[in-house]
């Protein structure tokens, strides 16, 4: 379609602007989704900046129980968007998944639908190119920073590793794995909804469900902004941080836990055996800890940090397959560095412990629990 020109009077917010426009007209509807905590003036700073580029759009924010003196905010929005109250702070996963159920209500299903950020890091230009890489395929389109220049330490090494532990987890590999801009057509509402999470855990089960199921995530390089070091931002870096990467955490703490029985037992067989004057000592040792310890930690993967529905039957075959693989690798390695360059058995317990982890954690995540992935 032909561009047409708008005459733009730039005027409450931004002081006065005449300029003109050239907007896109677009045949697909678009309902852009905006969840807002405590916002400030940067909510109707872009509320604005979208009215005046874009066509045929339908805003909707979502007052996720913001304080009463944020209620004026919500007010003015209410010039340029519909307005859905939470009484109190659900989180931004519920706040997106009201929206959606409003959008499944009230708009058409040729819709494009966008998440975007309050907090003025996404631009009305940015949304628009978002919106036009949609169609109505099942594809989650992302908006990617690049994440260069002036990026707060935090925002920096959480994108980092949020990003590897998701590629150890799904084998996919995105650049930006926070980014709060994302598109996709009407008819993955139904889906959206299902996925599971009420906070911030929940954009990134968002991704991983999409990974485990096959569908597109396509990545659209957006402007990267950070206003005042990103102090707007509402996440919580502990309780939020936890809901992000709880299964990583959990395997974590399952392994150090299967770690210090699977040391313990080590360290005491080899004092004992070795003053028994037993031959190969090490090996021996190595070889009945791990195998106590890896029954305390397959019982703790399969309940507590896979939740594993298939039988136990099928994923004990795998796990212990895996064992026996792993200790065969454990073995070999823990013999040549007593060896050779680390002749402290202690010391060379902890090192090829520290290397088999990631081994562990991939293969169990894919091949050993995945009846829930």
């Amino acid at each position: 379609m032909w561009p047409f020109f708008r005459l733009i009077n730039w005027g409450s917010i931004t002081g006065k602007l005449v300029i003109f426009t050239s907007i896109k007209m677009r045949e697909n509807p678009v309902a852009i989704i905006i969840p807002a905590y405590d916002p400030d003036e940067k909510l109707l700073l872009l509320l604005e900046e979208i009215t005046i580029r874009m066509n045929n759009i339908h805003l909707i924010v979502v007052n996720d129980g913001s304080k009463e003196e944020k209620h004026e905010i919500f007010r003015s929005a209410e010039k340029y968007a519909v307005v859905l109250n939470h009484r109190k702070n659900y989180g931004k996963g519920r706040a997106i998944k009201t929206a959606l159920a409003y959008i499944q209500l009230d708009e058409a299903k040729d819709t494009i639908v966008v998440v975007a950020d309050a907090d003025g890091q996404h631009t009305a230009e940015d949304i628009d190119k978002v919106v036009e890489q949609t169609g109505e395929e099942q594809t989650l389109i992302l908006g990617s920073r690049a994440l260069v220049g002036h990026v707060p330490a935090r925002s920096r090494f959480g994108n980092m590793l949020t990003r590897g532990i998701f590629r150890l987890a799904t084998k996919v590999s995105i650049k930006d794995t926070q980014t709060g801009l994302r598109a996709f057509s009407y008819s993955m509402i139904p889906y959206l909804i299902d996925i599971k999470g009420e906070r911030y855990e929940y954009e990134m089960n968002v991704l991983l469900q999409c990974a485990r199921d096959g569908i597109d995530m396509k990545e659209i390089p957006i402007e990267t902004i950070y206003l005042e070091e990103n102090q707007s931002s509402h996440f919580r870096v502990i309780k939020d941080s936890y809901r992000i990467y709880k299964e990583i955490i959990r395997f974590s703490c399952s392994s150090l836990l299967s770690f210090c029985i699977d040391y313990g037992l080590f360290t005491f067989w080899n004092l004992l055996f070795g003053a028994l004057g037993m031959h190969q000592v090490v090996a021996v040792s190595n070889l009945g800890a791990r195998c106590i310890s890896s029954i305390c930690n397959y019982a703790m993967n399969r309940r507590y940090v896979f939740k594993d529905r298939d039988s136990i039957h099928n994923s004990a075959v795998k796990y212990f397959a895996l064992v026996i693989a792993i200790l065969g690798m454990n073995t070999i390695l823990l013999m040549i560095l007593v060896h050779t360059i680390v002749p402290n058995p202690y010391i060379a317990k902890v090192i090829v412990e520290i290397m088999m982890f990631l081994v562990s954690y991939y293969v169990q995540k894919h091949f050993v629990f995945h009846s829930l992935q």
